[in-house]
């Protein structure tokens, strides 16, 4: 195996483990990894970073969908007009220069950085949530469903479109995006959030990843050991994830994502 290949799977390794521990949201530093790990450019990076993002997002869903508690038809909604906007962001990826798109993906990280500081902050602290008006899509208790009003599909519409535009451009994944739009949007609970968000990353980083494929952006020879490695590692890390308290990772990986955020902003201004 050529040395790209065995940085590639290390990475994926690293990047796996910590989706083991924050859930799909960690995908984030995928891009970042492979940018200082390979020195690829943000556009490279970003279709391998969604192939990890499909696998390890792919993975969560179907336990979560076995489970019942994957929302299937507010993540289809959504994930319609997601994979309308991704392959706008993928094109618009290959024609911005690296540093000006380095630079964009160095205030999204320290934006997610900050707000899960914050949210990890608030539950060690056992800080209540601040009253919030009722949510345009309800839940209906009694059948189990989603209450589908026009306010309802054009909140869940704007969340997946956001998110399949950056998924393209930065390859994120957009889970930063679609779980507090799930929180402000609906009254599900947190595991259905979580889970429906998996569903809706599943379905916007595949057709990213059909994209530049078709489009041969994709670089096939890092992107297969990267997603391997970080399937692996997931796996592994899940037996090792619930003895650890969810507010103490959120706030490493916070910190984690800080360091990466400012690292890039150091890169894209050439210092």
């Amino acid at each position: 195996m050529e040395s790209a290949q065995l940085i590639a799977s290390g990475l994926g390794l690293i990047v796996g483990f910590i989706l083991s521990l924050t859930g799909a949201g960690g995908a984030i530093l995928s891009v970042p990894l492979l940018v200082f790990g390979l020195h690829l450019t943000v556009s490279q990076a970003a279709p391998i970073g969604l192939l990890a993002v499909c696998v390890s997002a792919g993975v969560g869903a179907l336990f979560a969908l076995r489970a019942g508690i994957l929302r299937y038809r507010a993540a289809g909604f959504m994930a319609l007009f997601g994979l309308m906007l991704s392959p706008v962001g993928l094109w618009l990826a290959a024609r911005v220069p690296n540093k000006p798109l380095t630079l964009v993906f160095a205030f999204v990280l320290l934006y997610v950085s900050a707000r899960m500081m914050l949210g990890a902050w608030r539950e060690i602290k056992g800080l209540p949530e601040a009253p919030r008006k009722a949510p345009p899509c309800l839940l209906n208790a009694s059948i189990g469903k989603l209450i589908w009003t026009v306010p309802c599909a054009r909140s869940l519409a704007i969340a997946g479109a956001t998110a399949g535009f950056f998924s393209g451009l930065l390859g994120v994944g957009g889970g930063f995006i679609i779980v507090p739009s799930l929180k402000r949007a609906t009254d599900l609970p947190v595991n259905a959030i979580v889970a429906t968000s998996l569903g809706v990353l599943t379905l916007v980083s595949s057709g990213s990843v059909a994209v530049a494929a078709a489009s041969g952006d994709m670089l096939w020879h890092i992107a297969i050991p990267f997603a391997l490695g970080s399937l692996c590692a997931m796996l592994v890390g899940r037996l090792f994830a619930r003895r650890i308290p969810g507010a103490w990772i959120q706030q490493a990986f916070a910190v984690l994502a800080l360091g990466v955020s400012i690292s890039m902003f150091i890169k894209s201004m050439g210092m």
